[in-house]
């Protein structure tokens, strides 16, 4: 696992470059171009961060925390900003152990998110990874929708080597939730993750669909955690965040898996959406690899962030 966890940081260093190469420059040019800390040195900062997609709210709490530090510890040096900065950053993102801790029940995942952002190929690494860690598990494809998405899911259930439920194309998600339920409790898996349908632009049909899942599971399998993950494309930037809104309004998000954060210059988004929803960034995807798809960990993340180029 260690050699892993090396190779995916190092490739999240890269990922991250166009979001670092943006902060930094624009870091520089504020900690070495102003000589005192006053209001243009605070608005050019936060333009900064605001420009890296770390959108206005979270940019506002942490230039309120930035502003009370520097009072309280008397600073005077713009460049003594610069790990305060860093450091506040990493507090607001850190994301408690107990956020994992339905690996080890038998839980249900439903992962939710619009087409295109990573969503089956989400499930199909997560099943990979819990079958490596020895569970049990099974994955619906619920998304019935596309048969594209069927498709997709089938190829990685072989792959991990789990069990799949499916229905035929254009058949009720709920029928097949129903199913997959079923063949949980029968086969004693440990867990069960779904892939369903994300038509964001029909919210009204979303919202029905996931009530109509959720009423299933909790009438069929009352004892079990139920997780619910929504899949983001970080290149989307605040168009992530407004997906994520969204979405929130019509399911009780526990998490938030960010794809695609190899290439993008909006890696900022992660800290976005964990200070406007309070919903932690569980996952982040930087790759095709089964592990290519890791737990957030907010030490990494904000290191690749504000590394300094070597």
């Amino acid at each position: 696992m260690g050699e892993n966890k090396t190779g995916f940081f190092t490739r999240l260093v890269n990922g991250l470059s166009k979001t670092r190469n943006s902060l930094s420059q624009g870091f520089d040019a504020i900690f070495g171009g102003f000589s005192g800390i006053d209001e243009d040195f605070y608005e050019e900062l936060e333009e900064t961060l605001i420009m890296a997609d770390i959108g206005i709210k979270a940019t506002d709490s942490i230039l309120d925390n930035l502003r009370q530090k520097v009072k309280e510890n008397k600073i005077k040096e713009p460049e003594e900003c610069r790990d305060l900065l860093i450091n506040i950053i990493h507090e607001q993102m850190t994301v408690d152990e107990v956020s994992y801790d339905f690996e080890n029940k038998k839980s249900i995942i439903l992962v939710i998110g619009v087409n295109g952002v990573g969503k089956t190929t989400t499930v199909g690494k997560l099943a990979g990874q819990f079958k490596e860690l020895g569970k049990k598990v099974i994955v619906a494809a619920a998304d019935t929708f596309r048969a594209a998405a069927i498709e997709q899911l089938t190829e990685w259930a072989h792959r991990a080597n789990v069990d799949i439920i499916s229905g035929k194309e254009g058949s009720d998600p709920a029928s097949v939730i129903y199913d997959a339920v079923t063949a949980f409790k029968a086969r004693k898996a440990d867990i069960l993750i779904c892939d369903t349908a994300g038509r964001l632009h029909n919210k009204k049909n979303l919202m029905e669909e996931l009530r109509k899942i959720n009423r299933i599971i909790e009438r069929e399998y009352p004892e079990g955690h139920q997780e619910t993950l929504v899949v983001l494309d970080s290149t989307t930037g605040q168009n992530a965040l407004a997906q994520a809104k969204e979405f929130n309004e019509v399911a009780n998000l526990t998490g938030i898996v960010l794809t695609k954060l190899d290439g993008t210059a909006k890696g900022g988004i992660a800290i976005a959406i964990q200070a406007e929803l309070g919903i932690p960034v569980k996952y982040i995807g930087i790759g095709e690899q089964i592990e290519d798809l890791q737990k957030f960990n907010a030490s990494d993340f904000v290191n690749a962030l504000f590394k300094k180029n070597e």
